[in-house]
C-alpha cells in the first residue's frame, strides 16, 4: 500500500514537473511574439493556454485524492499541500505568458515595443524561461541550495523591472503614453512569472525542510 501510495507521489511530481515546462516554453513563445510581433506565434501561446489549466486540474485532483484517501503525514502531507500550491503558482505563470501573447496579438501588425527596450525584454525573457526549467529541476531533485539559488536569479529579473521605470520616467521619452502603459505592464508580467518560480522553488524548500517558504510572491497577477 505504502508503495503504491508513494508511486502516485512521485507521479505527482512528474506532472509538476511537467507543468514547468509547459510553462517556461509559453513564455518563451510568448517573448519571442512580442519581439517579433508574429501573430502566429502568439495565436501559438493563447491556444496552448488550456492544456497548462487541464494540468493544474489534474495535478489538483490527484492531490486531493491523495488528501482524502491516504491521510498522509509529516513528509508525505507536506508533499501534497506543497503541490498545490505549486500547481496554482504555474497556472498562473502560464496564464502571464498568455497576457504577453495577448498583448502581441492586440498590437498586431505594429509591434508592441519600441526598439529602445526590446534587448530589456529579451533580457526578461530569458530569465523568466531560466527560472522555469531551473524549478522543474528542483522538482525531480529536492535540492534546496538550487531550490534557493532561484530566487537569487529573481533578483535580476527585479533590477531589470525597475530599470524599466527609469526609462519611461525619462524626460527623453518620446514614444508616447500607450507604449508607457504597455511596458509597464508587460514587465510587471515578466516580474510576476519570476516571483511565481520562487514561490514553486521555496515550496520545494518546503517539503524537504518542513519550514514553511516566504510570501514574496503574493497570489495576485
Amino acid at each position: 500500500m505504502r508503495e503504491a501510495y508513494h508511486l502516485e507521489l512521485g507521479q505527482l511530481a512528474v506532472k509538476l514537473a511537467g507543468m514547468c515546462s509547459q510553462v517556461a516554453e509559453a513564455m518563451e513563445l510568448a517573448t519571442r511574439a512580442l519581439l517579433d510581433a508574429n501573430l502566429s506565434i502568439a495565436e501559438q501561446v493563447i491556444s496552448g493556454d488550456e492544456a497548462i489549466d487541464n494540468a493544474r486540474s489534474e495535478c489538483e485532483e490527484q492531490a486531493y485524492a491523495l488528501l482524502a484517501l491516504q491521510a498522509p503525514v509529516a513528509t508525505d502531507l507536506r508533499t501534497v499541500l506543497a503541490a498545490i500550491h505549486a500547481a496554482e503558482s504555474l497556472e498562473r505563470m502560464g496564464d502571464l505568458a498568455l497576457h504577453v501573447a495577448k498583448a502581441a496579438r492586440r498590437r498586431h501588425p505594429a509591434p508592441v515595443l519600441p526598439e529602445q527596450v526590446h534587448g530589456y525584454f529579451a533580457e526578461m525573457g530569458r530569465i523568466a524561461v531560466a527560472l522555469a526549467r531551473k524549478a522543474e529541476e528542483v522538482i525531480h531533485s529536492r535540492d534546496v541550495a538550487a531550490a534557493r539559488a532561484i530566487e537569487d536569479a529573481d533578483d535580476e529579473m527585479d533590477d531589470l523591472h525597475r530599470h524599466l521605470f527609469t526609462l519611461i520616467m525619462n524626460k527623453e521619452w518620446d514614444h508616447g503614453v500607450a507604449s508607457a502603459v504597455d511596458v509597464t505592464l508587460l514587465g510587471r508580467f515578466y516580474e510576476r512569472y519570476a516571483d511565481h518560480a520562487v514561490s514553486v522553488a521555496k515550496r520545494v524548500v518546503f517539503v524537504v525542510t518542513g519550514r514553511m517558504p516566504g510570501t514574496t510572491s503574493g497570489d495576485d497577477l
